[in-house]
């Protein structure tokens, strides 16, 4: 497998299951997760923390993709270490263009008066300080492989084999508004869309260390250690 031939290689079936993991990632577990924890935290008498919350959230999300998606993922495994010196170098070319377009996106944007800031990443300091076990839990291992298998894995993936651009297009659009919209609905603010900027460098370059490692497991790698950087940096 060459990094320029990779597909999604899913199966039928896992591609009807990405689906379905998609929609419970996009719009079933945000409109339900607070309710149920508000439920949870009401019958116990105790309170759920936000960082919490985001450990449980993602833990029925990397729960539910390790079910749907294991022998998706041992094939990718078997694919990265069949070649694992491109695939590590993929990833660490990678790490380089993510930190040196990211900051030349971000001139730009003060440039331009668009620096408007990212309250994702602001909870996540908030999140850290209050519960940092399960937040470095969240962000460094669970969430990286629940995200590249559903926007890297299943909407890069398979309409790469329709449409490379349109593969590249789509999933950072998907990758970057899913990180946004929930906070532009909760703060009625329309104009926190333009946050979406932010996301297209590391949706691309996600995008592209998968292409070009020939595993899902080369953008997931990539994807923990930034995070895990992120994390780092702020303790």
């Amino acid at each position: 497998m060459t990094g320029r031939n990779v597909s999604s290689g899913m199966t039928r079936t896992e591609k009807l299951l990405g689906g379905g993991l998609l929609a419970v990632y996009a719009v079933v577990l945000p409109w339900a997760a607070d309710p149920v924890f508000d439920l949870i935290g009401r019958l116990s008498g105790a309170i759920v923390s936000n960082g919490i919350r985001d450990a449980a959230y993602y833990y029925i999300l990397f729960a539910l993709t390790l079910i749907a998606f294991r022998r998706y993922l041992g094939r990718n495994a078997r694919a990265f270490f069949d070649h694992a010196g491109r695939a590590l170098v993929s990833v660490g070319m990678g790490l380089a263009a993510f930190y040196g377009l990211n900051e030349l996106v971000f001139r730009l944007l003060r440039m331009l008066g668009l620096g408007q800031a990212n309250l994702n990443d602001q909870a996540i300091l908030a999140r850290m300080g209050s519960a940092p076990r399960s937040t470095v839990l969240t962000l460094v291992f669970l969430a990286p492989l629940v995200e590249e298998v559903l926007f890297r894995g299943y909407i890069f993936g398979n309409l790469k084999e329709v449409s490379r651009p349109a593969a590249y297009l789509v999933s950072c659009l998907f990758f970057a508004f899913l990180h946004v919209w929930p906070f532009a609905v909760s703060g009625r603010d329309l104009s926190y869309l333009l946050v979406v900027v932010q996301y297209l460098v590391p949706g691309a370059v996600m995008a592209w260390t998968f292409e070009r490692s020939g595993s899902l497991w080369g953008s997931v790698l990539l994807h923990g250690v930034v995070n895990g950087i992120s994390v780092w940096s702020v303790r």
